[in-house]
């Protein structure tokens, strides 16, 4: 990326959706598609849910935000649409000024930064740096402007360079310094609830891991031949490889250039999709990862104030053009991408009240992380206390990657009146950062040539509870770890406000006549704003 304006905007407004009205209320083989079909077969209750086929809001996926430390404030009306997580930018010396700093100050001013945002289901992704375009505002130490150096490294800028050239990333001191400061942030982040991945950034303009660069498998960014110390930092690749392993065990570590950090398994930030001049550079080193999507997250962001894609002015812009819009996806659906965002070069921000804009967001929404399509659900119609029962459900991805941490899933007993849930059990050894999407993805024909596999999960279940004999809504949910509330939705329109998907009654220690649950007790997945997670 070329420039950077220190002003960020959000993406997103709201669109609006209405779920579909009919009866799935027929216990026996009938309903059409568009109803959903229930079937009973001997003592099972087979469900085929009905389909969601919008975009929504689904955890650590899809459009990323992006806060400008210290000048956006989370709007009273947020999550908008589409954004479950937003990247942080985050100078150095805010979060260590002088060696003996300890893990305290980040912990500190991630607090600052991150107040309130799991009551509004968001997760960070943070990147810290060292230099920004611009000067410090003394007024306003959150502001991203500046040489962001702890104060005890000193360096020399020479004029008419782009990045420090004596000390500073050059020091002797320096790599040891990032070493501890990765410890830091380890001890930090590593189980804060609140990250989703870690941006490894750091070195050069914006962290972007050039200005200096990693190494020398790529020509200078800013010079015309190599030169160690000066436009590379010797050794730094195994400094940072070796200290982003050790600190995080638990969280995702992205790197910016694939062709860096062969010897680790960490994810990617490409900061430049579907730029031309960096389709060798980007899309081609990445698609050489081969299977490295399927453990690590790809993400990055689109922007357009250089390259082939300074033609355009705005996010709008580029999704209005069909030819880039669908190379945008391709390069998604080839990557496996999980998450994108942008920043807003041209001011005002981008106007997603717009129809034609938001039809275009909502394509690459879908195309973008992953989508879990529940296409089946079976339960035993009648179940007693104290006694083994059987369910059983099929999921498939069709989205481009898998969601990366192994959430548990959730099967519950709701009363049927209020929706409270009265009976729950965890599935054991269910694994859903395995359902993984298709592969090989066709352009013309705009699916994967390998198909996403169907997942099948089969449980017996026993109802470890004394329930009064009645009718109650059976249903799956899947939780966030953090506070084990339900979090991650399935593209389905069996849903229930607060992450909830019931799938139909059953009978406890009593026999029911019905089985379906009518489509006008549905909520909406997209509209609801309720879904939220805990930090102790």
């Amino acid at each position: 990326m070329k420039f950077r304006f220190s002003l960020f905007y959000f993406l997103f407004a709201f669109l609006g959706c209405s779920s579909s009205n009919g009866d799935i209320d027929k216990p026996e083989n009938n309903g059409g598609a568009e109803e959903g079909n229930i079937e009973v077969s001997g003592d099972k209750v087979i469900v085929t849910p009905l389909s969601y086929d919008q975009a929504f809001r689904n955890p650590m996926m899809g459009w990323r935000d992006v806060f400008s430390v210290g000048l956006d404030p989370i709007p009273a009306n947020y999550p908008l649409p589409y954004g479950s997580v937003y990247k942080e930018y985050i100078p150095w010396d805010r979060i260590e000024n002088v060696k003996t700093d300890g893990v305290e100050k980040v912990i500190a001013y991630s607090n600052h930064r991150w107040e309130g945002i799991e009551k509004k289901n968001i997760k960070v992704i943070p990147r810290v740096y060292i230099h920004w375009m611009g000067t410090p505002a003394v007024s306003d130490p959150d502001r991203l402007d500046g040489i962001r150096f702890p104060s005890d490294i000193a360096y020399t800028q020479e004029p008419g360079t782009p990045y420090p050239m004596i000390g500073g990333y050059f020091d002797p001191t320096f790599q040891d310094r990032v070493k501890a400061l990765v410890e830091k942030i380890g001890k930090a982040w590593d189980n804060d609830p609140r990250v989703a991945y870690i941006e490894m950034g750091i070195i050069g303009q914006w962290g972007e891991q050039h200005s200096p660069m990693i190494g020398t498998y790529w020509k200078p960014h800013d010079a015309d031949v190599h030169e160690a110390n000066k436009t590379w930092i010797p050794g730094i690749e195994k400094t940072l490889g070796d200290a982003f392993t050790a600190a995080f065990k638990n969280k995702k570590v992205m790197v910016r250039y694939a062709y860096d950090f062969k010897d680790y398994e960490f994810g990617y930030y490409w900061d430049s999709w579907g730029i031309a001049e960096e389709d060798v550079r980007g899309y081609e080193e990445m698609m050489k990862m081969g299977n490295r999507w399927k453990v690590q997250p790809i993400g990055g962001e689109i922007c357009w104030n250089w390259g082939d894609f300074s033609r355009y002015s705005s996010l709008t812009d580029i999704l209005a053009n069909d030819a880039t819009r669908k190379k945008i996806i391709k390069q998604i659906r080839d990557l496996h991408c999980n998450h994108l965002g942008y920043f807003s070069y041209a001011r005002p921000e981008v106007d997603f009240s717009q129809d034609a804009l938001m039809k275009n967001a909502q394509t690459v929404q879908k195309a973008l992380g992953y989508r879990y399509i529940l296409s089946e659900f079976t339960y035993n119609k009648k179940i007693e206390n104290g006694q083994a029962f059987n369910i059983s459900f099929k999921v498939k991805n069709e989205g481009s990657s898998p969601f990366y941490y192994n959430w548990p899933v959730e099967i519950m007993l709701l009363n049927k009146n209020t929706k409270a849930k009265v009976w729950s059990t965890i599935l054991d050894n269910v694994n859903i950062s395995q359902w993984y999407p298709g592969e090989n993805w066709d352009d013309t024909a705009e699916k994967y040539t390998i198909a996403p596999q169907t997942y099948e999960v089969k449980r017996t279940l026993t109802l470890d509870k004394n329930l009064a004999a009645d009718e109650y809504i059976i249903a799956i949910a899947v939780l966030d770890p953090a506070g084990m509330v339900p979090s991650l939705r399935f593209a389905t329109k069996n849903y229930f406000t607060g992450g909830v998907h019931p799938m139909g009654y059953i009978g406890v220690g009593k026999e029911i006549s019905k089985y379906g649950i009518a489509t006008s007790a549905f909520n909406n997945v997209y509209t609801d704003l309720t879904l939220h997670y805990e930090v102790d």
